[in-house]
């Protein structure tokens, strides 16, 4: 299976050729093309606000977002070079990076919890160790799986040992709407979508330290070639960043607008369950990641040669925003 298969999230393992250097500088000369997504409130606000447009005015560069609507599908930009910037959780990341995407984080944009186990009182799960034998919606190379992979290790179980069916996050929400799936790996605003408007909703296991915050990604070839774009590109997140920490209430009105979400949702996921406070990568995102590497060697979700340990540091840059932020 090739990878560009896998980050789609159509497949458990990766095989075939690596491509790793085929993604430079991102698409077209002076066009800088990021991604915007509902797990990350910063993109939104950005977007919404028109920041980046306005901090490239001056340039001659353009601004071109692309949707992303998780993980997988921000790593298959990145891999193909169809954005210089993209958003990801941690260890999807590493994941992209051990196998040959030439992509590094040098901003945090969220330390969220996002994802849980989610099912319907009718089920009779009430812990990970019902989820054996039963049929379980994720998104493969994202977040809320390996989030469902690290739960099922802690009760004994592996993936083996349930049916995951590979569904985008809101077909995963979809499906358990409908009886499709007995549980799902779920995403905000999604998941708080359905844990407030839908009764019988629970979030049956919920452990904040296995969401691995939401790393901000850029091109090696965009961070070497373009080095004050990616300048600007951090000093607008932080505009960003700082803007939604001084009005949640407003950035929560931007979520519900984007997302087509209600106001509640959108409050209890940006009040409640994101901390933007901490955007510089640095030692306990090497340790989460190190601390997670062998999962993605175990699954076969890295080729049988790769080292993703080894990569934590070349992913993990520490230095190139500081003097922004």
């Amino acid at each position: 299976m090739e990878r560009r298969q896998f980050l789609r999230g159509t497949g458990a393992a990766i095989g075939g050729s690596l491509l790793a250097g085929c993604a430079g500088g991102g698409g077209e000369s002076g066009t800088v093309t990021v991604d915007y997504a509902y797990y990350n409130p910063v993109s939104l606000v950005l977007r919404e606000k028109g920041w980046l447009e306005e901090a490239f005015a001056d340039t001659g560069s353009d601004v071109e977002w692309v949707l992303s609507l998780g993980s997988n599908q921000a790593n298959e930009y990145a891999q193909s070079g169809e954005a210089d910037v993209s958003s990801t959780a941690g260890i999807a990341a590493l994941m992209a990076r051990t196998n040959g995407v030439p992509i590094t984080t040098p901003y945090i944009y969220s330390e969220p919890e996002w994802t849980a186990l989610v099912t319907f009182e009718e089920t009779g799960i009430s812990s990970v160790e019902d989820l054996e034998g039963s049929r379980v919606a994720a998104t493969r190379g994202t977040d809320p799986y390996f989030f469902l992979l690290q739960a099922l290790d802690d009760a004994g179980l592996s993936e083996e040992d349930v049916e995951v069916v590979n569904l985008q996050h809101p077909e995963g929400q979809s499906a358990l709407v409908r009886g499709e799936v007995d549980a799902w790996a779920g995403l905000d605003p999604h998941m708080a979508e359905l844990e407030l408007e839908h009764d019988g909703a629970e979030l049956f296991f919920r452990e904040p330290r296995y969401n691995t915050y939401g790393f901000l990604n850029f091109l090696d070839g965009f961070l070497s070639d373009r080095t004050e774009d990616a300048r600007r590109v951090i000093e607008t997140y932080e505009r960003g960043r700082e803007w939604a920490v001084e009005n949640p209430e407003e950035t929560a009105g931007i979520l519900a607008d984007a997302s087509e979400m209600s106001a509640p949702v959108a409050e209890r996921v940006f009040t409640q369950r994101n901390d933007l406070s901490r955007p510089i990568p640095g030692d306990p995102h090497r340790e989460l990641l190190s601390n997670l590497s062998p999962i993605l060697e175990r699954e076969g979700l890295v080729t049988d040669d790769a080292d993703p340990a080894g990569n934590v540091d070349e992913l993990i840059d520490s230095e190139f925003a500081s003097e922004v932020v």
